[in-house]
């Protein structure tokens, strides 16, 4: 098919702009004067790796592997470097011969920006040359022999800092900026990117942006500038860390204006930073809070030297001002400042403690006002610091609903002090004191006088400094506003209903930073004290005790207690900083003289009837009490210990409580004239819950086992080594299920209701032994032997829970007898030699 000339045209101009598109024909012959351009106009050396010819979309050169070398006197490595660079040409050059490049744009390029150990940095003999060297505008509409300043700009580049030979880890990275000429004397660039540091990986530390110009001028120091930065975007706890290697743990949306005019001789600043929805990241506060302040100075960078600084954070009526100067920005030699509070509402430093501090009443609420002043002088590198200040909280309340809370504090003082120094051994060498040399400067607060309920108000005082705190508390308080006021401060406790008195002596001390809780320490004497606690029919009532509060636990000593008719003497410790009390192993050593079945019954069970004593510490249970959730480790002991008629003296055990399960360990009294040594532990996890133990009695008296039965069928002495297993509910349930064996001996004794013949009197046992077994309800007598003044007989049979009796007792075939009825009226028969034989052949 043949194509029409028209066609043929169209297709040969398309494909020749398509060939000025790709074709890029090398340049080699251009390079070093392109350099050399470009060189002229920065004021550095410039190399050029390789170059192409590029003709369309606008003449000019595809350079790779640019660099822009550094002074020496800065840094050996390159000022600026680029993989890819477009140069375009400025066609006016052309027509008179000159190549001159009108356009530089950096594909990802990094520059060094340094600072010597002058303190100069690299950049500013760049700003220097422009003042020197006649270069003609960026956008220059005529030809002439100048060259012009390049417009120069770069995508996606880094910016990184060194001072001397030391790469810092800030940097700039993402960086979009562009820099050219005005005027003939003026200069302009922009920069947008996003600050990070190489040693961590962060995200939100906001946009930075950067616009401004400045002019000729033969003393950089003289420079007419006028510039804005603009910090946004930047998260609080993202940006602490890229300042200081480390998350405060501040949270909120920071965004900074900084405006710079005039020039570095005098240089008009003006700042303004605030802090939207500022909080501590662990903290959710039902409102917001923001920070906000503004600032102006002049600098002096001659003298390096801010003056006339005025910084101010206006707060509801009030206001916090710093004013003054400071000399040497960085290393600041002197200054001479003052932070002045006029007017403060209290309201808003309790505003800034519920987001900076957990645990305080969200609806708390502040009275009253703070006015105060500090400053702060230092003339000479070498001179003191001279530190002066006083000022005053007036009309103090706090309100709180949540915790019940109102206290009226009134005033409060405030002063500046120095601590002291410990003196030098006198082994040391002495040296003259500085003035100022006598330690650091903290802020006194109080005495103050804080009304807790008696007559007499608790008296305050202490200090802070930059590091931490320290408060003491004194005198005489209800217990109940101790407690509402630990809880406004935000000081974690377990909240009893709890009334009665104490005379406090106490600090309260802890560091500013990682958000420690307050250390309380020192000592409490409580009186008359009553709390209710869940699960007792009875409040806990202290006569006396001791609170000694370490660090690391709270001691009670010279405890008295009583809950219904239960008194116990002794002492308890509680670890310190435990989230809840069931996270808390407390240990205690306790005695009573007496402790009472019938007692614990009332004082844990509702109905006592229907629900034994020992059902407390069950899951089951309806209505959690306290001492499910209890861990705990000691020693009990009573003087008595009665379950019903049954009655040991001088009880002791080793206790241990926790997840459930209850142990005694050594449990060991005097019963029944002999002795006991056992272990008991209950299950309260399981459902029902199971109880076991295994014990030894030794030399029991059977004749007050028998007064206990109210019944003397029995007589004389027995050992025995027991194991016992059962569970259950109610008393019904536990005999029901009781498993268990025994191993017994008896010696020296009677069973004065049992008479094998009707004139030979009752039983006398110089010795019997045997086995019982517990199951199904009922005793099983095995292996019995039984050595009275006649011979030996052997004893078997059963005895159920209601002593129902069913006992053969056989000596031979002779003599042989079964034995029914009840212990207390047995009835015993003779069995038919025949039987008895039969009996004996089994």
């Amino acid at each position: 098919m043949k194509i029409p000339g028209s066609m043929r045209v169209w297709i040969g101009a398309v494909t020749l702009l398509i060939a000025l598109f790709l074709i890029r024909p090398g340049a080699g012959g251009f390079k070093s004067r392109v350099a050399r351009s470009i060189g002229l106009a920065v004021g550095r050396q410039v190399e050029i790796g390789g170059m192409h010819l590029r003709l369309l979309p606008q003449p000019g050169f595809d350079l790779e592997d640019f660099v822009v070398h550094d002074d020496v006197a800065y840094s050996p490595e390159p000022m600026l470097r680029a993989q890819e660079v477009t140069a375009a040409l400025r066609l006016t050059s052309l027509l008179r011969g000159h190549v001159e490049i009108s356009r530089l744009n950096l594909n990802e390029p990094s520059v060094n920006l340094v600072r010597n150990a002058e303190g100069r940095w690299n950049i500013e003999d760049l700003v220097q040359r422009t003042a020197r060297i006649a270069v003609a505008p960026t956008a220059k509409g005529r030809s002439e022999k100048r060259p012009g300043f390049p417009y120069i700009e770069a995508d996606r580049g880094r910016i990184n800092f060194k001072f001397g030979a030391e790469k810092k880890a800030w940097a700039l990275t993402d960086a979009d900026f562009a820099l050219w000429q005005d005027s003939e004397n003026a200069w302009s660039m922009r920069l947008k990117t996003q600050p990070l540091r190489t040693d961590f990986n962060l995200s939100d530390t906001g946009i930075l942006n950067v616009e401004g110009t400045w002019q000729r001028s033969p003393d950089l120091h003289e420079t007419p500038l006028n510039f804005t930065v603009e910090w946004s975007q930047a998260q609080l706890g993202q940006l602490t860390k890229l300042i200081s290697g480390q998350d405060k743990g501040w949270r909120g949306a920071v965004s900074a204006i900084l405006a710079l005019s005039g020039a570095p001789s005098d240089l008009s600043i003006g700042a303004r930073v605030a802090v939207q929805d500022f909080h501590r990241y662990d903290i959710i506060a039902p409102d917001t809070l923001q920070l906000a302040a503004n600032c102006v100075a002049h600098y002096h960078s001659q003298e390096n030297r801010l003056q006339e600084i005025i910084c101010g954070a206006p707060v509801g009526d009030g206001t916090v001002r710093l004013q003054g100067d400071l000399s040497g920005v960085l290393d600041s030699h002197s200054y001479d400042l003052s932070l002045s509070a006029e007017d403060l509402p209290l309201q808003a430093l309790i505003n800034l403690a519920r987001h900076s501090k957990r645990d305080l009443p969200p609806d708390l609420l502040a009275g009253g006002k703070l006015d105060g002043k500090l400053a702060l002088r230092k003339i000479e590198e070498q001179a003191g610091l001279q530190i002066n200040g006083n000022g005053e909280a007036s009309g103090l309340t706090l309100r709180s609903t949540v915790t019940n809370t109102n206290f009226n504090v009134g005033r409060i003082p405030i002063s500046l002090e120095r601590t002291k120094l410990a003196k030098m051994p006198s082994r040391q060498v002495k040296t003259r004191e500085r003035p100022g040399s006598s330690g650091p400067i903290r802020l006194a607060i109080g005495p103050l006088r804080l009304p807790l309920g008696r007559p007499d108000a608790a008296r305050v005082e202490g200090w802070v400094d930059r590091t931490g705190y320290d408060l003491q508390l004194n005198g005489d308080s209800e217990i109940r506003q101790v407690l509402q006021l630990a809880r406004t401060l935000g000081i974690p406790i377990w909240h009893p209903n709890t009334d009665g008195l104490a005379n406090l002596n106490l600090r309260i001390a802890g560091l500013w930073s990682g958000f420690s809780t307050p250390v309380v320490t020192g000592t409490v004497r409580l009186s008359s004290v009553r709390a209710a606690v869940r699960g007792f029919n009875a409040p806990l009532a202290i006569s006396s005790a001791t609170l000694i509060v370490d660090p690391d636990e709270t001691r009670v000593e010279k405890l008295t207690v009583s809950a219904g008719d239960l008194l116990l003497n002794g002492s308890l410790g509680v670890p310190r900083h435990c989230s809840t009390i069931a996270t808390c192993p407390i240990t205690f050593d306790l005695r009573t003289d007496t402790i009472d079945s019938d007692s614990l019954n009332a004082l844990f069970n509702p109905n006592p009837p229907k629900r034994p004593w020992y059902r407390i510490l069950s899951a089951s249970a309806p209505g959690k009490s306290l001492l499910t959730e209890l861990q705990a480790a000691g020693k009990i002991s009573a003087n008595r210990f009665a379950i019903k008629n049954l009655v040991a003296d001088h009880v002791s055990a080793r206790v241990q409580l926790g997840q459930g399960q209850l142990r005694l360990t050594d449990l060991r009294g005097d019963f029944l004239g002999g002795k006991h040594l056992g272990t008991w532990q209950a299950d309260f996890t399981a459902k029902p819950p199971v109880y076991s133990g295994t014990g030894i009695l030794k030399d029991v008296s059977l004749m007050q086992l028998a007064a206990a039965m109210k019944d003397g069928w029995i007589s004389g002495t027995a050992n025995a080594k027991y194991q016992l297993t059962f569970a259950g509910y109610s008393l019904s349930e536990l005999l029901g299920s009781a498993n268990g064996s025994a191993a017994f001996e008896m010696y020296d004794g009677a069973l004065p209701h049992v008479w094998l013949t009707s004139d030979g009197g009752p039983i006398h046992v110089k010795r019997f032994d045997g086995s019982l077994l517990l199951h199904d309800g009922a005793f099983e007598l095995k292996e019995g032997k039984l050595a009275d003044a006649s011979g030996i007989y052997q004893v078997s049979g059963t005895a159920t829970m209601g002593t129902q009796l069913n006992i053969r007792i056989t000596r031979d075939h002779s003599h042989s007898f079964d034995v029914g009825g009840t212990l207390i009226e047995p009835k015993v028969t003779p069995v038919s030699s025949s039987a008895a034989q039969a009996d004996l052949k089994q």
